[in-house]
């Protein structure tokens, strides 16, 4: 299905503004300058397709026409499953049958059953990192949101540079990144990130969050730029991509101009009263054609 049969025209006349603005920009900025060499790899979260904590996550995945799929690490009910050696074989085995990478995990749980109070937090975290080298993925997202928010949260926020510093070695070991999602700004981010002291703690941005909070999300990527974002979050929230508040044709730009190379993860973005598998499609396709000229 071609874009123009997802996306109104009033989409259509302000995404051609907007590559009108980037294109202003020169080359970089250019949406029709497609290097051949640079491909975003495009995932969804397997809490978005249906599928958390479940294996058939890479089955609906292939369905989609995704490259990966962010896995979750587990919850409390199975006590992280990804932890077990069988769970991790279940993995890599629909991995390889169905043609779908693990892009990345995330500890979804951590909403819930805080990092910058609960101790048994510390133990998955750690964990998550070799999981990680087990799927040869490299990054891990830490949720931040529900019990976990760390917005205003003084205390609460300097427990968890305590604990990223003393887990940050292992992740620097073994070339694994652990990245903040939350509800804080980009400069908020900075200030935990800078006072742990490590490459491999970053931003996991995720645009459709930060626009909700009311925060320039253009400005915010170009400041953070490849350094600090570890992985992206492509989000709406009621709404295809496309079809929201997010310009993703400008969020492609400066992903291109920060030399971003790291996956674009699908989340949300499906239409109220909206059928889940059809939505995805329409979005692997939306970002497929933004991102890679497809």
């Amino acid at each position: 299905m071609k874009n123009a049969e997802l996306i109104s025209k009033r989409k259509l006349i302000k995404n051609s503004a907007s590559l009108l603005a980037l294109t202003a920009l020169g080359p970089v900025a250019n949406l029709f300058s497609f290097d051949k060499k640079r491909k975003y790899q495009i995932g969804a979260c397997d809490w978005s397709i249906g599928k958390r904590n479940e294996v058939d996550a890479l089955e609906v995945a292939k369905k989609i026409g995704l490259d990966g799929v962010q896995v979750s690490l587990g919850d409390t009910k199975n006590n992280m499953h990804l932890r077990k050696i069988e769970i991790q074989k279940a993995y890599k085995a629909a991995s390889k049958q169905f043609g779908v990478k693990i892009s990345s995990l995330g500890i979804g749980e951590l909403n819930n059953i805080p990092y910058k109070s609960d101790p048994r937090t510390e133990e998955w975290v750690s964990d998550s990192i070799d999981v990680a080298k087990a799927f040869k993925c490299q990054v891990i997202l830490l949720a931040f949101f529900g019990n976990g928010d760390l917005k205003g949260d003084e205390e609460g926020t300097k427990e968890v540079i305590r604990r990223l510093k003393k887990v940050a070695p292992k992740a620097e070991k073994e070339g694994i990144i652990l990245g903040i999602e939350s509800w804080l700004s980009a400069d908020e981010h900075l200030d935990i990130i800078h006072d742990v002291g490590s490459e491999n703690v970053k931003v996991y941005y995720d645009v459709a969050n930060s626009h909700k909070m009311g925060y320039n999300i253009y400005n915010e990527l170009s400041t953070l730029g490849k350094k600090y974002i570890c992985e992206v979050h492509a989000k709406e929230n009621g709404f295809l991509l496309g079809q929201g508040e997010v310009d993703f044709p400008r969020v492609k730009g400066i992903l291109d101009s920060i030399n971003y190379d790291g996956w674009v993860i699908i989340e949300g973005a499906v239409p109220n009263g909206g059928d889940l598998l059809e939505s995805y499609v329409k979005n692997r396709e939306y970002l497929g054609e933004i991102l890679n000229g497809e």
